[in-house]
């Protein structure tokens, strides 16, 4: 049973002319503590486990930096999907090879945005930079230097009020709170997160919500809260690679998310927020590791594949192969600089690949022709196309 408590303050100011009641957050940890069940410790412990399962990922694929490549492009392109985007993994892999998206530009420079600004903030981990306020603007201006949100000032924390929902203040659904209010909420979140109790999941799920309660920013504060789960779960080391793709269970279950955010503001509810992000790791790592499973089994079964139809070219296919499990949309151009091999080489490699049904070329030209590794692409797009 949640007990009542008071989650914050509505105060009343003035925005675009007209009166608004913005929504202040009170200071975490929550007072009175949340009331965690058997079951809801239960989940927590499964949640847990499931994460070091998915975080062992060395002993599924011999290299695990090329399910790490996909898995961050596969939260870039979910996580902007939730704001709108249209661009799907397929445009991301095409543009990131410099070829042009199925969709406009502005809609893939976004996802491809999102991974520059993931990349950038592990990085600064890793370099023994804290998780802190000044990393968080850092992050937030690779978000936003190019394409849409450019003129939102990127890097820095807004100084007029936003709101969520609605055509103005008066209509929204969510008001975050006035300017003056959001920097103590900043200060505020920031100690909370640098307390000396130890980072756990349900520190990181407090944390995550009360970031998007205060809304910092003039745009991309659901890409940027959602990046700050895995920039908390890496240092904390839940997880040391970026490989939990919870924007899935975030869009999967999109009315069920704002719901339990604007619970929080306005009943108090915590551990109904909590189990909730509890239920989306667990579901979100068990999925994970099946993919890698799945990949896994595909590869082994192509690379035989190769060896048993490539004859005497199988050692430059293995090779071609090996490239296409990173670049899985590749010219004869790419495969031929990656694989170290000539272009002359790659495209008959190509060719044979495409004759066993595991590539398919995209253009339908003769010159600069493009394949995509479709086996691989398939099991990656199961969730996006869902």
């Amino acid at each position: 049973m949640t007990s009542l408590r008071v989650s914050g303050q509505w105060v009343t100011n003035t925005s675009v002319a007209e009166h608004v009641r913005s929504f202040v957050p009170a200071p975490l940890p929550p007072e009175p503590p949340l009331q965690l069940t058997a079951v809801d410790l239960g989940l927590l412990a499964r949640a847990e486990r499931e994460l070091g399962r998915l975080d062992g990922l060395s002993t599924i694929l011999p290299d695990t930096s090329l399910l790490v490549y996909m898995y961050v492009r596969k939260e870039a392109v979910l996580s902007s999907q939730i704001e709108g985007t249209q661009s799907s993994l397929s445009d991301l892999l095409a543009h990131e090879i410099d070829e042009a998206p199925g969709v406009p530009l502005n809609d893939v420079q976004e996802v491809s945005n999102y991974v520059h600004a993931l990349k950038y903030g592990l990085e600064r981990l890793r370099g023994g930079f804290p998780l802190s306020l000044r990393l968080l603007r850092e992050i937030h201006a690779e978000l936003l230097k190019t394409g849409r949100g450019g003129d939102k000032l990127p890097g820095e924390f807004r100084r007029s009020q936003n709101w969520i929902g609605g055509t103005r203040p008066g209509n929204a659904r969510y008001v975050p709170p006035p300017p003056p209010q959001m920097e103590a909420c900043l200060d505020q979140l920031e100690r909370f997160i640098h307390q000396e109790e130890p980072i756990s999941l349900i520190k990181i799920a407090m944390v995550h919500a009360q970031f998007e309660s205060i809304h910092p920013f003039l745009d991309g504060n659901g890409r940027l809260g959602r990046l700050l789960i895995t920039l908390m779960l890496y240092e904390a080391r839940i997880m040391e690679e970026p490989v939990l793709y919870l924007s899935l269970y975030f869009k999967t279950h999109r009315d069920t998310y704002y719901d339990l955010l604007q619970r929080v503001r306005t009943h108090g509810d915590w551990e109904g927020w909590v189990r909730f992000f509890l239920q989306g790791v667990l579901e979100t790592a068990q999925r994970a590791a099946e993919t890698a499973r799945a990949l896994r089994a595909r590869f082994e079964q192509d690379r035989s594949l190769i060896q048993r139809e490539g004859r005497r070219s199988a050692g430059s296919i293995l090779q071609l192969h090996e490239v296409l499990q990173v670049t899985p949309i590749c010219s004869v151009q790419v495969g031929a600089q990656r694989a170290g091999l000539s272009e002359p080489t790659v495209s008959k490699g190509m060719e044979l690949l495409q004759s066993w049904g595991l590539v398919r070329e995209l253009t339908g030209r003769q010159r600069g022709r493009i394949f995509c590794y479709e086996p691989m692409l398939d099991l990656l797009n199961v969730d996006l196309d869902a």
